[in-house]
This record gives C-alpha cells, sequence and structure tokens, in this order.
C-alpha cells in the first residue's frame, strides 16, 4: 500500500516538473533567433541542398574531360532451314574526345556559374531570413512595450476614475464626470486585452521563424533602440552593386556568353579516338575473326544545317537581353537603396519628434489632473489630456520601431548584415 502510494506521488512529481519545464519561458537574444531560424527554417535549408546539388552538377561536367569505357554482352540464338545456333558477343569500348572546339568547356563553365548562382541564391535566402527575424523580433519587443505602456493607460484612467468618484460623493463634481471616467476606464482596458493578443501574435511569428512551438514562451533580451548614425549614401551603393541578385545577373550574363561558344562549336569538327575489343563466340563461321582489336581516330563535322546560323543570332541577342537585365537591376537597386536612405532618415525625425510630444504630452495631463482635482478644469479635458498621453506613448513606440525597421531594410537593401560594417569603412 505504501509502496502504490510513494509511486503515484512519484508520478505525479515528474508530470508536475515536465509541465513546469514546458512552461518556462528562457532568455532569446537577436543573434539566438537567427541562428536557430538558420539551422530549422525550411526555405533556407531548401537553399542550402540546391547549393549542393548545383554543386554535384559542376563535377559531373568534369566527364567529357575524362575517357569513357563502355563493356557491352549480348547473345543471340539463331533459326535457320538448315540449322540453329547461338551466337554470343563481348565488346569493351574506351573513348576520348580530343577536341571539341570549346564545347566542353563552355559547358563546364555554365555549370560552375550555375554553382555560383546557387550559391548567391543561398546568401540571398539568409539576408531575407536575417530580415523577417529582425522584424519579428523587433516587433515582439515593440507590442510587448505596447502591452506595458497600456497597463499604465489603465492605472492612469483608473485614477482618473477615482478622483471623479471622490469628488462625485463629496459634491464637488457631476455624475456625468464618473460616466465619462468610467468609459474612458473601460476603453482602457479593451486597450489592454487587445495589446496582449497582439503580443502573443507576435511572439508566434518568432516562433514559427525560429523553428519552435508555437505555444513556446521567450523572455526576449534586446531593445528598439538603435544608436547609429546615418551611414555615408555612396557606400551604401557600392555595397547594394555587390547584392546576390547582382552577382546572380552577371552570371546569367555569362552564361549567354558560353552558349554562344556552344553555338559555335557545332561549326567546327569533333575530333575522338576510341579502342575497342571485341570477342565472338559461336556462329555459322567460328573461325573467322574470333577477337578483334580497333583503334581509330573519328573527325565529325557537320558541314550545313541551317539551324546553327540562327541559333547563333539568337545567342547573340540573348546576350544583349542578358546585358541590359543587369543594367535594369542595378538601376533599380540603386532606386532603392536612395528611397530606403530617406525612410531611415525620415523615421529619424519622426522619433525626435515623437519624444518631444511625449513630454508636452506628460506636462499637459499633470497640469489637467492637477486643476481638475481641485476644480479649475472639466473631466473632458482630464480624460482628453490622458487620451494624448496615451497617445504619445504608443506614437513613441511606434516611432522607435519604425526607425529601428527602416534599419532593418536598409541593411537588406544594401545586401550587408550591419549597418556599421559600413560606417566603419
Amino acid at each position: 500500500m505504501n509502496r502504490s502510494i510513494k509511486s503515484k506521488l512519484l508520478f505525479f512529481m515528474i508530470i508536475s516538473f515536465l509541465i513546469f519545464l514546458s512552461q518556462t519561458s528562457y532568455s532569446l537574444t537577436l543573434d539566438e533567433a537567427i541562428l536557430l531560424a538558420k539551422e530549422t527554417l525550411p526555405s533556407y535549408k531548401a537553399s542550402l541542398i540546391k547549393t549542393r546539388s548545383t554543386e554535384a552538377l559542376y563535377n559531373a561536367s568534369l566527364s567529357p574531360y575524362l575517357p569513357s569505357l563502355d563493356a557491352s554482352s549480348s547473345q543471340r540464338r539463331i533459326y535457320t532451314t538448315q540449322q540453329e545456333f547461338s551466337e554470343r558477343t563481348y565488346d569493351l569500348t574506351l573513348s576520348y574526345t580530343l577536341f571539341d572546339f570549346g564545347n566542353r568547356r563552355a559547358n563546364r563553365n555554365i555549370a560552375w556559374l550555375n554553382f555560383d548562382i546557387s550559391r548567391e541564391e543561398l546568401r540571398r535566402s539568409f539576408l531575407d531570413l536575417e530580415f523577417n527575424v529582425k522584424v519579428a523580433f523587433y516587433s515582439a519587443i515593440a507590442q510587448r512595450e505596447t502591452l506595458e505602456q497600456r497597463k499604465v493607460q489603465l492605472q492612469d484612467a483608473q485614477k482618473d476614475y477615482e478622483v471623479a468618484e471622490g469628488r462625485y460623493k463629496f459634491g464637488v463634481a457631476k455624475l456625468l464626470d464618473v460616466l465619462q471616467a468610467s468609459v474612458r476606464l473601460e476603453q482602457a482596458r479593451f486597450n489592454l486585452v487587445q495589446a496582449e493578443g497582439e503580443f502573443k501574435k507576435a511572439l508566434l511569428e518568432l516562433s514559427s521563424l525560429i523553428g519552435k512551438p508555437l505555444d513556446s514562451q521567450y523572455d526576449i533580451q534586446g531593445s528598439i533602440d538603435p544608436e547609429i548614425k546615418p551611414p555615408d549614401r555612396e557606400k551604401l551603393s557600392q555595397a547594394a552593386l555587390q547584392r546576390p541578385e547582382i552577382e546572380q545577373s552577371k552570371d546569367l550574363l555569362k552564361i549567354s556568353e558560353n552558349n554562344k561558344s556552344l553555338v559555335l562549336s557545332t561549326f567546327f569538327p569533333t575530333f575522338s579516338v576510341n579502342a575497342s575489343y571485341l570477342k565472338t563466340e559461336g556462329g555459322v563461321f567460328r573461325t573467322t575473326f574470333p577477337e578483334e582489336k580497333i583503334a581509330d581516330l573519328t573527325a565529325t563535322w557537320n558541314i550545313f544545317e541551317i539551324g546553327k546560323f540562327f541559333r547563333l543570332k539568337s545567342s547573340g541577342l540573348e546576350k544583349d537581353v542578358s546585358s541590359e537585365q543587369l543594367n535594369d537591376l542595378k538601376r533599380q537597386i540603386l532606386l532603392d537603396v536612395h528611397k530606403t536612405y530617406e525612410d531611415f532618415i525620415t523615421a529619424s525625425n519622426n522619433l525626435k519628434v515623437a519624444q518631444q510630444q511625449l513630454k508636452q504630452a506628460e506636462h499637459n495631463y499633470s497640469q489637467a489632473f492637477g486643476e481638475y482635482k481641485v476644480g479649475k478644469a472639466d473631466i473632458l479635458s482630464l480624460v482628453q489630456a490622458e487620451s494624448l498621453l496615451s497617445t504619445a506613448r504608443e506614437q513613441l513606440i511606434s516611432s522607435r520601431l519604425n526607425l529601428i525597421l527602416s534599419r532593418s531594410l536598409l541593411e537588406r537593401i544594401a545586401g550587408i548584415e550591419k549597418l556599421e560594417d559600413i560606417i566603419g569603412q
């Protein structure tokens, strides 16, 4: 009996401990979040696998530079009006392409360029991953601060309500004052509930990106107060011209050049050497060359085929297309850099305005609260002042978030991890 009770008690303690561990939150920094996303995000892992695949294809492009060895065997049963007999044939052939006027070299170059394109795609995928994690991470911090601000808002509304109710009990305020304060108090409660929901949604977004269970709890370590001077615009533009998309476009231009080389190679002969060993057993003529050793040098040349002339013309035009696409991509990226830079400057200026506005709103509320307590102001002035203060607090949080997100977007547009890397140059 005692043993059964002890077993149940131990089981209950283990279950309680596991539940406690599942509900316990742990700290999470931005760098840790990016590392977790890099290890678990399917889109990034797909880019990594794709890179390995194109690397294997690049290694396979070495094959035409090496000899090829083929073996074959066949057995036939032949029936004639006179007799029937069997014939077995064994063939071993070694082949090697001596010269093909650039065909295999162009194919290997194209394989390398495709491999490089996949590597740049992996780099682009990481930049997107980093940006998305930053947005989710900083948004979660902003929602957490908004939640704390809503709690302060509720405390202020509660304080206004209690003052209005106390003045009404002493007969120095109207019932309308209590009702007005009550409406604002209920609105503050509603805003708090809404902020709690938005904060939970922000954590869900972050959990999804870093590959953790959606019900995970985090003590997010970080802030949305970037301290950085605007970087030099010219340096940003230079960095942006090294973005993965630009490098991929350059590789596509080189691929079009190699495609032209492929077409040009068809205008010239291909030289190859073959060595084969053939053994035949059975058959009607059993004594006629049962073994053959053959070595030959072959030149294959298509003298005329009208299609290759048009393919040559098309490959030249495709090269021009790739060149113009590269120029247009550079134009668009430089435009995006300058527009995002202006957004960053605007967000920085808006933050200064929001900070000043909060100071004025705090002073206004303090003044309105003091005047209402002594009967020099009405309840509408107090409620409005408190509402303006709440708006100013949230606007400051929003301005800080916009600034750090503008910075993150500027880093993504420039194709860099941190703006400090540009400023330090």
